[in-house]
């Protein structure tokens, strides 16, 4: 590590300005890890390869819909296009039929909005 950044370094963590990023970040990734828990977990699991009524929903940031491995998929959702964009997984989870119809997922987890946005957080981080 060069002096220059060795020194940018010592000087954001002594002026204590790293520690207010990592004091909101580790809130909302309990939080969303508690939504997925209580909202997502009767259904979805988020281990690898562990698909339950649902698919396993780890990796699912970012990941094109309906390719977990070992889970078989509706055709709409097959056939969507759709790629696990924050934009996308917050419409799904507001109602999953009102953004891809005849899919499988029939009931929406009912979250509240900074519960959605903390468990999209925990899908994006934890995978």
């Amino acid at each position: 590590m060069s002096n220059a950044v060795m020194r940018l370094t010592l000087a954001i963590f002594g002026t204590g300005l790293l520690l207010p990023l990592v004091a909101q970040a580790a809130p909302g990734l309990a939080s969303g890890k508690a939504a997925f828990q209580q909202k997502c977990s009767a259904c979805h699991s988020d281990v690898a390869g562990k698909n339950g009524v649902g698919p396993s929903l780890f990796g699912v940031y970012g990941r094109a819909a309906a390719t977990a491995p070992g889970y078989t998929y509706s055709a709409a959702l097959k056939a969507s296009g759709l790629t696990w964009t924050p934009a996308n997984l917050s419409a799904w989870l507001d109602k999953p039929s009102a953004l891809v119809p005849r899919n499988k997922m029939g009931v929406a987890p009912l979250l509240k909005l900074d519960e959605k946005a903390n468990l999209i957080a925990y899908l994006k981080s934890a995978h």
